[in-house]
């Protein structure tokens, strides 16, 4: 529901419709894009500041710019810096919007860009657990939303948006209750026409396939548990865009909810490769998702000191990334490592890890399986 509001990409369709002649601008927008996808920021700035350069006027150039910076949020969620730029300028962007619809009510591309600026806010507040404002951008957002599939119902780019909150309109309450009172009044989605939607826009949108690819596979990985689709859909994003972590991460992913362990510890150990080389994306996150995954499979495969090297390197990122209080990620380390002590006879050791895990926060049945393994010794069942 959150996401309801028009993705990035599909708004440069917008000036087609309004007339531009796109052969130069549209070839730099384009180009951009595919930048952003690839982290390539500054090479993408420079093309979305000559799309300013050359209409200046428009709000394009501008949200475009904006989206540098969300590209910038969404590799390292914890990193705050950027968000009181980010608001701002899209907050710009809906000024010149509401300029541009005061001369002329209606017009397509402020309908656009506008929906897809506060639609842009109200993802970025979900991130930062503002659901009400969220929710209130998604309200905003979609009668945009409904206008634009109005004056040009055909448009694969539009049809992006009505896709996302078709489907997530529907998934969302039934998956987060606690979301339910913030949408009383927002008409009920359906999910199985919002795939369908979003799956039209990934194959057939001159803009917007890499936004409703990406919107698509993170819809079969989380909600549908779809691991084979999601797996086909992120090998073809990484294969585009092979300097992205997200799309690439979901490869190593996929594959672990397959159980295919072989194929994701090689994407894992690819990752934490990148890591090591401070490739841009590959910060301190992505690095522990990578060796917490490289440590279970050495574990299973009884490898118990490689297991213990990643794990205790998966402990001392958590350390540094959990500033609030414990992940998941911390309270299995530490749990598997008491496991591995058990299984190595250091019962002291291990005794000290699950008393560790107590008094973290509970993940899963964290707090169970250590209760169990204080009264038993952990062998490997």
């Amino acid at each position: 529901m959150i996401r309801a509001a028009l993705p990035a990409l599909m708004v440069l369709v917008a000036t087609a419709l309004h007339g531009q002649t796109l052969s130069a601008f549209d070839s730099v927008a384009r180009r951009g894009i595919d930048r952003v996808y690839n982290l390539e920021f500054e090479r993408a700035e420079e093309d979305f500041h000559q799309l300013v350069r050359m209409r200046p006027e428009h709000p394009a150039g501008h949200f475009l710019l904006a989206m540098v910076d969300w590209w910038r949020i969404l590799i390292d969620l914890e990193d705050e810096r950027y968000d009181e730029r980010f608001l701002s300028a899209l907050d710009r962007v809906v000024e010149m919007c509401d300029s541009l619809l005061d001369v002329r009510e209606g017009d397509v591309t402020a309908i656009f860009f506008k929906g897809g600026a506060i639609g842009f806010q109200g993802r970025l507040l979900f991130h930062r657990d503002d659901y009400l404002e969220a929710a209130n951008a998604g309200r905003r957002a979609l009668p945009l939303v409904q206008e634009a599939m109005e004056l040009d119902p055909g448009n694969y780019d539009i049809l992006l948006g009505s896709g996302i909150y078709n489907y997530y309109a529907d998934v969302i309450p039934e998956q987060y209750p606690f979301v339910k009172p913030l949408i009383l009044f927002i008409p009920p989605g359906d999910k199985k026409k919002g795939l369908e939607q979003l799956t039209l826009a990934s194959e057939r949108a001159l803009y917007a396939s890499i936004e409703a690819t990406y919107f698509l596979l993170q819809a079969y990985y989380f909600h549908e548990r779809d691991y084979v689709k999601a797996l086909e859909i992120a090998r073809r994003l990484h294969a585009r865009f092979p300097d992205n972590m997200l799309f690439h991460r979901y490869v190593g992913r996929a594959y672990v909810s397959m159980g295919n362990w072989e194929g994701a510890t090689a994407v894992f150990r690819e990752i934490r490769a990148r890591a090591d080389s401070k490739q841009r994306g590959y910060g301190p996150a992505i690095e522990r998702e990578a060796v917490y995954y490289i440590a279970t499979d050495a574990m299973q495969s009884h490898r118990y000191d490689e297991a213990l090297s990643a794990f205790y390197r998966c402990d001392e990122l958590s350390r540094g990334l959990d500033r609030k209080e414990a992940s998941g990620y911390m309270a299995l380390t530490n749990l598997k490592i008491g496991m591995i002590y058990d299984l190595q006879g250091k019962r002291p050791l291990a005794l000290s890890q699950y008393r560790k895990v107590k008094d973290m926060k509970e993940f899963r049945d964290s707090h169970d399986q250590a209760d169990r393994y204080l009264g038993t010794p952990y062998r490997g069942e």
